[in-house]
């Protein structure tokens, strides 16, 4: 399988960044978590700021309504590392939520950052 200036599959360099995902899954009956959740983004945007969040989000039915687990992705040199990151979090310091640790190897992908020098906007594709 070749790929003209890709190269062949076989000879490919794989990106090989290893991250970690926490699953941060939702614990029934414990209570309004409202009053938390300016804690948890307030978290979410420092680790964001700092470059340790690479992306987060909920999972989420067919009309976007949040569906059993988030997911946050964090940059950690180890596992100790990303579970202290996930202890941190607002949710599950109050019981609200538990997570799991999944560690997980970027290979492949694309991100296109578009940045308009005329009106120093940017997006995101």
């Amino acid at each position: 399988m070749s790929n003209g200036a890709e190269g062949s599959f076989e000879a490919r360099k794989h990106l090989g960044k290893a991250l970690y995902i926490i699953f941060s899954e939702p614990i029934p009956n414990s209570g309004d978590r409202r009053a938390i959740h300016p804690l948890h983004l307030a978290r979410q945007y420092e680790l964001e700021r700092t470059g340790v969040l690479f992306a987060a989000g909920p999972f989420v039915d067919e009309d976007s309504k949040p569906l059993g687990p988030g997911m946050i992705i964090v940059r950690a040199s180890n596992e100790a590392e990303a579970r202290a990151i996930a202890e941190a979090d607002p949710y599950h310091q109050q019981g609200f939520r538990r997570f799991r640790i999944q560690k997980w190897m970027l290979n492949e992908g694309c991100l296109g950052l578009r940045l308009n020098l005329s009106n120093q906007t940017f997006g995101v594709d």
